[in-house]
């Protein structure tokens, strides 16, 4: 198959769509939002463009056609989610939030798990999912041999699995009114007899229990408690990851989506698909710094004889960000391709998930300093795009896997692999791999 970077007719149509929808309604939304002083209320405000989402089958669309989803491919996907990033991260975050919630579910695709995917099926209401993982105590090392590990726990009770501990930074987790989420995939360590585990084999005892709104309000309004809603400078109308507790939380066997010793390398696949969207928000965040800078520069002399643009200096700090952007996004669009098409084996194709990650978020904050550069003190007026762009940019190094704590690690961990075969993704395995 030759290499082309050319939008198949289903893709440009994606991206006609998405760019019509970001417009005509995520837009509008946030120009209702920015008058509202508190983060939770802005969030409440975006329930209709969220609706809009679901009725158009947005959320639909992240499941897979295997579990009654309409999903298309990761390049589509990231197309999507460009477009949307370019006009409004934060209603954008909260959709694909549920994406992320959902993609333990796409990757087990159990069929008696089916009956929780039908809110998220029907293309009705505000249904949220969230993958419930971080901790206030962070979760960078979790798995380290002899270390405490998770403090959330799970026990089994007969036919019961009962849930007690705390998480944080779990967007969506709270649901609309900080009752839950629709959805919760809560990742915990079994504890019902710590005898079977080995300190050891961290991995052993993790799991992953799927807890509806239906469950928490079973269980009565102490079962789950915001303790703290974090205030955010970027994404300030994104359902916070606040930091919640569960109390003594039952639920039936039937919930446990993944079993003790199951769950972590869900964890890991779930954080490898959405690194490669994280690539796809930094492209959009980018895109719109740029597009701003550009049109400052075009119309705006400084009091001097020529528009700034034609001066080398703002010229020079423009193309630098125009290609940062180029290059993130043919490095998402391979990563995309790769994770679903090859070649090379799971782990070639994960390292160019976590290198668009890592590398994309990190460039973001780089070019939107860098336009913030090209215009000036003009830049630092809240009535210019910049100050947001900048608050928004900074979150994607440090969400979904902090670059430094979590995801150059796992580059780190690939590269010191005995089989690590590094260009594997991009010409297919070498002699030496195979």
């Amino acid at each position: 198959m030759p290499v082309d970077f050319h939008l198949s007719q289903k893709e440009a149509a994606v991206r006609t769509a998405a760019a019509a929808f970001a417009e005509n309604v995520l837009k509008p939304a946030r120009a209702e939002y920015v008058a509202l002083q508190e983060n939770q209320k802005k969030f409440q405000a975006t329930r209709g463009a969220y609706e809009a989402a679901v009725t158009g089958g947005l959320i639909k669309g992240q499941l897979a056609p295997a579990i009654g989803g309409t999903a298309g491919s990761s390049i589509k996907t990231a197309i999507l989610v460009e477009e949307f990033y370019a006009v409004e991260p934060s209603i954008s975050l909260t959709i694909f939030s549920t994406g992320l919630g959902l993609t333990p579910l796409n990757l087990t695709q159990k069929p008696e798990h089916r009956e929780f995917l039908a809110p998220f099926l029907s293309c009705q209401g505000t249904p949220l999912a969230s993958l419930v993982f971080s901790e206030p105590g962070g979760v960078a090392n979790y798995l380290e041999k002899e270390a405490p590990g998770l403090n959330t726990t799970a026990k089994r009770d007969g036919d019961e699995w009962v849930i007690n501990g705390e998480k944080r930074w779990a967007t969506n987790s709270a649901g609309w009114h900080n009752r839950g989420a629709d959805l919760a995939c809560v990742v915990c360590r079994d504890i019902s007899d710590p005898s079977e585990y080995s300190d050891s084999n961290p991995e052993s005892s993790i799991m992953i229990i799927l807890v509806t709104r239906a469950d928490l309000e079973r269980n009565g309004d102490k079962s789950f408690q915001v303790l703290h809603e974090s205030p955010m400078p970027g994404h300030v109308a994104t359902a916070p990851g606040p930091h919640i507790r569960y109390s003594d939380v039952r639920v039936p066997a039937k919930n446990v989506l993944c079993h003790p010793g199951e769950a972590a390398a869900v964890v890991s696949r779930s954080f490898d698909t959405s690194a490669v969207l994280v690539g796809a928000m930094s492209v959009g965040l980018m895109r719109a710094a740029f597009d701003a800078a550009l049109a400052f520069a075009k119309s705006d002399n400084r009091r001097g004889k020529v528009p700034l643009l034609e001066r080398q200096a703002v010229a020079d700090l423009l193309s630098s960000v125009k290609m940062k952007t180029e290059a993130c996004r043919a490095l998402t669009w391979k990563a995309a391709h790769a994770m679903e098409h090859g070649p090379g084996d799971y782990n070639a194709r994960r390292e160019l998930a976590l290198a668009a990650k890592v590398y994309c978020s990190d460039a973001a904050v780089e070019a939107v300093t860098e336009v913030i550069n090209a215009v000036g003190i003009t830049a630092y007026d809240v009535e210019q795009p910049f100050a947001e762009l900048l608050n928004d940019a900074i979150a994607l190094p440090i969400f979904d896997g902090g670059n430094v704590g979590i995801r150059r690690r796992h580059l780190q961990e690939l590269m010191l692999s005995p089989d690590y075969d590094p260009w594997a993704a991009t010409y297919g395995p070498s002699a030496e791999g195979r």
